[in-house]
């Protein structure tokens, strides 16, 4: 099939027919808003431009019984290249110092800072990866710093440019620039060519580059990065929120919205013919993998893949032909037995490594083309009896949320860092973690996958009202490509084991039509990538929801004994839930009080350190009595963190819900209260 097909930028889950290859979507020649300009209240905080859908055209294709996930007119590359170097690939990282600049007043555009003669000699500098948050904010981790002062409340336009020298050699190359994240969106341009535009602050994108490399030259890659403001005034008594409705989140949450280019970014060079993706799904004694491949090239391919499943797996190279049209794609699956492949579970969390070799002509033997490699782990996961279970054994979640962020570094964390933090996981003895309410550094999930620590994985769909939902559905999409991507990118980790579908949001009345219909769009969208079939929930607002009929594990926060009822409530609610339910396990994704670090008291005295254990340990108990048919509980949260919500502004804008403390990382009562419960049963 080599026929050109058009696509609607519109993102579509549906199947758009079953081809041995699918023709490679035309992309148009810019991604910009139809008017590209900013928008701004008189006198107010500029808002950014959207164009009709969310900018990167995400949508799904089937090819050849395959749902391929599709960016930028290309499929959604793996992003691997961050740590592993394949070795027919050629890499340039650009994690390094930018040059940098605020454009409060969103004159770059005009004055065309994207162009390569731009003199930008005078501008500041600025490390990639880094957040500007902590570009100039003394204080920034304090709970007695000014609130409102410093870079952390820069807010609008900023941009970043940077030289690189292409290597001649990659004239006859499918080059892409990848960015692991970008807060909150980002507009690109090669020597002031524009490549296109990325929306969400925490999922990583790879933008083509073909029609605006020249190899064997230097040539400017320029980056404007938005961030909308929270408030139109920080230090206001009463700060009026700043919104913009296709934006997610759309309004002010209670978690800091980091800005810049906070994860590394890197340009990557590939084989015209080039494996874009390995998916993979371990279980029952095979590998199955889904190889997908690209062709960029003007002749069709004739070639093989190898997969080899990797050492300790018991199993051996499969061969099987990967032919392939001229620019197009195509997926080329491969089943291998692996019979002395370990389980992976949180006791034993052993992984394996596959590689996909694509070699060229009718034999294995033939010359290499491309390689790509993937780690994996071999496990059973399903719900039988409202439980949830791993190698046919009972799973109990013993979880914490967690946000992304240091006082030192923000969310450009630092492995260093990541180490240390999660490391806190394992010394509580917790199984689990919920990545509230983003997707994280790849660094994490290999963390988790590494360390036997479960993941309940989350996208940027929080707190959103009817009206936000309904956009999103039916318009604009990028709740679904969000979906899309989470659900792409983590696929071949073993660690995670729930897709969060949303956080807190809005539920209308009357059967709630768009709230269920905005839930069953984006399990659709995660349902339709994923080999593997893991379940769906979501962080619910309410042990009422009327689209719980739609989970596979009901999730819903609770706050019982501090923002209403009793702690006692929390058993016969349950309880109800389950009646209603019988077949669905149940997760608490959410719950937890506060205390000030050194505030001591009685356990009734609200803000004291024994009141938050005391709150902890009674819904503890009530849970784990119910282990049968509850399948976790996730406490809010490991550590203090930082927010720019119209509270806690006394204490520098820090949440105090935490375990430990947001800078010093100090543990209050709740810490040993959480590290000695015991898991009733399971792994």
């Amino acid at each position: 099939m080599t026929e050109s097909i058009h696509l609607s930028r519109r993102t579509v889950v549906t199947a758009l027919g079953a081809a041995t290859v699918v023709a490679l979507p035309a992309w148009p020649q810019t991604a910009r808003a139809a008017d590209g300009t900013a928008a701004a209240a008189p006198n107010g905080p500029v808002l950014d431009s959207h164009p009709a859908t969310e900018p990167s055209g995400t949508h799904v294709r089937d090819v050849g019984g395959t749902n391929v996930v599709f960016q930028y007119g290309r499929v959604l590359p793996a992003f691997d290249g961050w740590r592993t170097h394949e070795p027919t690939r050629d890499y340039l990282s650009l994690d390094k110092r930018w040059r940098f600049r605020f454009d409060p007043a969103d004159q770059g555009l005009g004055e065309t800072w994207q162009s390569p003669h731009h003199d930008d000699r005078a501008w500041d500098l600025i490390d990639v990866p880094a957040a500007w948050d902590l570009l100039n904010t003394p204080g920034f981790g304090s709970q007695t710093a000014p609130f409102g002062q410093g870079t952390a409340f820069s807010d609008g336009y900023a941009w970043y440019r940077t030289t690189v020298e292409v290597p001649a050699s990659w004239r006859a190359r499918h080059v892409r620039i990848a960015f692991l994240a970008a807060g909150y969106s980002a507009e690109v341009w090669l020597d002031g060519k524009h490549l296109g535009k990325h929306e969400g602050a925490n999922s990583p994108f790879a933008l083509p580059v073909a029609g605006a490399l020249r190899p064997g030259t230097r040539q400017t890659i320029a980056v404007r990065v938005f961030r909308r403001a929270s408030y139109t005034d920080y230090t206001a008594s009463a700060p009026q929120p700043v919104t913009d409705d296709h934006e997610l989140p759309y309004k002010p949450v209670d978690h800091w919205p980091y800005a810049g280019l906070t994860r590394s970014a890197w340009i990557e060079a590939v084989p015209q013919v080039t494996v874009a993706k390995l998916l993979v799904a371990a279980a029952n004694g095979r590998l199955t993998a889904h190889a997908v491949v690209e062709n960029h090239g003007d002749s069709d391919f004739d070639g093989r893949i190898t997969l080899d499943p990797g050492r300790g797996s018991g199993g051996r190279p499969t061969v099987v032909a990967a032919r392939i049209a001229a620019r197009s794609a195509g997926v080329v699956r491969v089943v291998v037995r692996i019979p002395g492949a370990p389980r992976w579970s949180p006791a034993a969390p052993h992984t394996l490594t596959a590689r996909a070799t694509l070699t060229a002509g009718r034999k294995s033997s033939g010359p290499r083309v491309d390689t790509l490699s993937t780690v994996y782990g071999v496990r059973e996961l399903g719900i039988a009896d409202a439980q949830l279970r791993l190698n046919d054994k009972p799973l109990f979640l013993k979880g914490l949320n967690w946000h992304e962020e240091t006082a030192e570094h923000g969310r450009a964390m630092t492995p260093a860092e990541y180490d240390r933090e999660l490391g806190h996981l394992t010394t509580l003895g917790a199984n689990f973690v919920r990545n509230c309410v983003y997707n994280r550094h790849p660094y994490v999930y290999d963390w988790a996958d590494a360390h036997g620590v479960l993941v309940m994985d989350d996208i940027d769909t929080m707190w959103l009202n009817t009206a936000q939902e309904k956009l999103q559905t039916e318009r604009y999409g990028l709740a679904r490509a969000l979906a899309l991507t989470m659900a792409w990118n983590q696929h071949n980790h073993p660690s995670v084991i729930l897709w969060g579908l949303q956080n807190e949001s809005e539920i209308d009345a009357d059967g709630a039509p768009v709230y269920r219909a905005w839930l069953a769009d984006l399990k659709a969208a995660v349902k339709s990538v994923d080999l593997t079939a893991r379940p769906v929930t979501w962080a619910s607002n309410t042990s009422n929801d009327p689209a719980f009929d739609l989970a596979d594990v009901i999730g819903f926060n609770e706050y019982f004994g501090y923002f209403y009822g009793k702690d006692a409530d929390l058993g016969p609610t349950l309880d109800a839930v389950h009646a209603k339910y019988p077949g669905k396990p149940i997760l608490i994704t959410e719950n937890g009080t506060w205390s000030v670090a050194g505030t001591h008291g009685p356990a009734t005295t609200q803000g004291t350190e024994e009141w938050q254990a005391a709150g902890f340990t009674a819904h503890w108990a009530q849970v784990t009595a119910r282990s049968a048919f509850v399948a976790g509980f996730t406490y809010w949260v490991l550590k203090d963190y930082k927010e720019r919500a119209g509270y806690n502004q006394d204490y520098n804008g820090i949440s105090v819900m935490g375990l430990l403390t947001f800078a010093e990382e100090r543990p209050k009562l709740v810490y040993d209260a959480f590290r000695t419960a015991v898991v009733p049963g399971g792994e």
